[in-house]
């Protein structure tokens, strides 16, 4: 695991580290210094620790001024012992919604599995996007079963056509766009 990183072919056009609104604010990365884990398994210390010892997140583009942000995660998302929607929705969403963002697009081939615990958090954040959305890409199949059992399913926009964007072929802009032409044909 400590060999995947997180998209970095953006970085020309945003660093959450170097975003005054980013929860990530000033963070400083190693290249050589492995300090974080999923269970025994080093990762790459480009990803950012949100607070959970099973999920790990990178922002990788934010505008402010359209309200969406684009997330990547790595690990298991775990709210039955981590509670890992408490914890990223208070350190990372909470903060970055402050500054306008309603639009989450939320990046889950490196999500190896869930594990559901209640729906509050999901609804609570589902709540106030209000004339937004959450949408998950690219999250494996097992994931987006696991996702539909806990009946949290309807807080996102999810599968079919979710599941197979090639993203890294685009700019975040055209990425965003995608997205919301698929969200709107769904919700519309």
């Amino acid at each position: 695991m400590h060999f995947i990183e997180p998209y970095f072919n953006w970085r020309h056009l945003y660093i959450a580290s170097e975003d005054s609104l980013s929860p990530f604010y000033n963070r400083e990365y190693s290249e050589f210094e492995f300090t974080d884990r999923i269970y025994n398994f080093l990762i790459h210390p480009q990803w950012d620790n949100i607070g959970s010892r099973t999920l790990f997140t990178k922002i990788l583009f934010a505008d402010y001024e359209e309200g969406f942000a684009i997330l990547e995660f790595i690990g298991e998302w775990n709210d039955a012992i981590e509670n890992d929607i408490m914890t990223l929705k208070r350190n990372v969403i909470e903060e970055i919604m402050q500054h306008g963002i309603t639009k989450f697009i939320l990046i889950g081939e490196n999500v190896l599995n869930f594990h559901y615990s209640d729906d509050c958090y999901y609804e609570e954040w589902f709540d106030e996007v209000e004339d937004g959305w959450i949408a998950l890409v690219n999250f494996h199949d097992h994931v987006i079963s696991e996702f539909e059992k806990a009946r949290v399913d309807h807080y996102f926009v999810m599968g079919g056509d979710l599941e197979d964007i090639d993203w890294r072929t685009s700019t975040p802009t055209q990425f965003y766009e995608r997205v919301d032409e698929l969200v709107q044909r769904r919700i519309g």
